[in-house]
């Protein structure tokens, strides 16, 4: 992993996460513990802040920034899909984002929301809690079921297994 401290800020890494060699991470940006944070990654806390949450899985080739000032926040066991931008939003506890989604500036995912693959969540927009949106701009289609909740509660435990324990005892660089 590449880590760098910008204008005395230096990155926070919680314990038992997983960072891949290929992703970096700049200056004010707080991660907290059993993260995963995949290849290509990039978590910029140049001029805002980033704060993620305990057992949150960052995809290969996120981007991940805030605005002068402000506070892009991830919360507890949020997915990002791989590819997916999150700028200068609010992501609440246990959201799935899909791969290549964008979630724009001042925006909120409310817990347990779902945004689909390739969807854009707009500029102070709003997916509430259980809601699945999908589209350009992002419309929410339907509800979270308890059948979804349970099967992502399980596929989180999954990534948390990645970060904590197979990454680390079982990844070996060959070339």
């Amino acid at each position: 992993m590449t880590i760098y401290e910008f204008e005395g800020k230096k990155p926070v890494i919680g314990k038992d996460c997983y960072i891949f060699d290929e992703a970096t991470i700049i200056g004010d940006v707080t991660i907290g513990d059993g993260c995963y944070i995949g290849a290509g990654a990039v978590l910029r806390g140049d001029y805002g802040t980033i704060k993620i949450g305990e057992k949150t899985a960052i995809e290969d080739n996120c981007t991940i920034h805030a605005r002068p000032g402000d506070i892009c926040t991830i919360g507890n066991s949020v997915t990002l899909g791989h590819g997916a931008i999150i700028h200068n939003a609010t992501i609440k506890d246990w959201v799935v984002i899909g791969m290549g989604a964008i979630v724009s500036d001042y925006a909120t995912v409310g817990e347990w929301a779902a945004v689909g693959e390739g969807a854009v969540v707009k500029n102070k927009s709003e997916i509430p809690e259980r809601a699945i949106a999908v589209g350009i701009p992002a419309k929410v289609i339907a509800e979270t079921s308890e059948e979804y909740r349970k099967q992502w509660t399980h596929f989180k435990g999954i990534y948390n297994d990645l970060a904590a324990k197979r990454y680390p005892d079982g990844l070996k660089k060959i070339g």
